[in-house]
């Protein structure tokens, strides 16, 4: 049979390993991002040599 932790069991270890988080910022403090890059994950919309000669049975 396991024991689960109580709330105050985990509140104790996450401080005992993260140690006190910093106050959070205000709102006034907060700045929008924006992505100037485009994701990695994307594949390139123009197909190169190589996809080409597939489409064409080449």
């Amino acid at each position: 049979m396991s024991e689960s932790f109580t709330d105050e069991q985990y509140a104790f270890l996450r401080h005992a390993r993260f140690g006190e988080l910093p106050p959070s910022a205000r709102p006034d403090e907060r700045s929008a991002s924006t992505e100037t890059d485009p994701p990695r994950y994307q594949p390139d919309p123009t197909p190169g040599q190589y996809e080409q000669d597939l489409r064409a049975g080449g």
